[in-house]
């Protein structure tokens, strides 16, 4: 028992564990051109149109730049383009809830006017 304690003070491995593989991150190529963030178009679509998606796209956006400087250029363009997707699924949804209100308002007006109630 004080041999296997010794052993996890000393942080050393335990006999036929092997530790699992490192991603290998490369430095970035100084002409490399982070992704684009979508953070701008994700914070209007979040106050303007539609909250859930808008963060949504917040998240991704944030971990491109952080990603992308970390050596990981294809997780930043995961993250870009996820970041993109839910940023413009959040842009339709509210346009269409928007459209969808409208048209709701102008027909119960129209029903109203129609039966001299209004």
């Amino acid at each position: 028992m004080e041999e296997q304690n010794q052993n996890f003070a000393n942080n050393q491995q335990q006999p036929g564990y092997q530790q699992p593989p490192q991603p290998q991150y490369q430095q970035p190529n100084p002409n490399q051109v982070p992704p684009k963030t979508w953070l701008v178009e994700s914070i209007l679509v979040t106050i303007l149109c539609c909250l859930p998606f808008g963060i949504a796209g917040i998240v991704n956006a944030s971990n491109v730049e952080s990603r992308f400087y970390a050596g990981d250029y294809a997780g930043a363009m995961r993250a870009s383009q996820e970041a993109g997707k839910w940023t413009k699924i959040g842009f339709w949804v509210g346009l269409s809830a928007s459209v969808l209100i409208i048209i709701f308002y102008v027909l119960a007006i129209v029903f109203a006017v129609s039966l001299n109630e209004f």
